[in-house]
């Protein structure tokens, strides 16, 4: 009878201890495709994007939840990612699952002029994906 209390109660305990974990985070990823050859807005829209990430998310970067690739579709790695998301130019998306946002489109029209405007459109599609 003891027995069958004890193995109840760590039970319960146990139950108790998962029950107050969160379900594990989603990972998002913030990717920017390149090819080899690229200008000084090509090479912005990277610098500006990983720098936003880094700085908006560090502890989330940190901890792997959210990350920032630079991938050069020129090379066999880049050509095979590039493929998985059907990417075939320049381009700078942000994944989480089956959802993606794609900020190519504001990511050349904002990084050399206005960093800080693509800096938040980066936190906004972020943010989002974490709601």
């Amino acid at each position: 009878m003891k027995k069958s209390i004890l193995f109840f109660l760590t039970m319960i305990m146990i139950s108790g201890i998962f029950a107050g974990n969160p379900a594990p985070s989603t990972k998002i990823e913030v990717y920017y495709f390149h090819f080899t050859r690229r200008c000084t807005t090509c090479q912005n829209v990277e610098n500006v994007s990983k720098k936003a990430v880094e700085t908006l998310y560090p502890d989330k970067v940190k901890s792997g939840d959210i990350s920032f690739q630079s991938v050069n579709l020129d090379e066999k790695a880049g050509e095979a990612v590039g493929a998985k998301y059907k990417i075939e130019g320049q381009t700078l998306i942000v994944i989480c699952k089956d959802k993606h946002v794609d900020l190519t489109e504001k990511g050349f029209m904002y990084a050399n002029d206005k960093p800080e405007k693509l800096k938040a459109e980066i936190k906004k599609a972020v943010d989002g994906m974490m709601k």
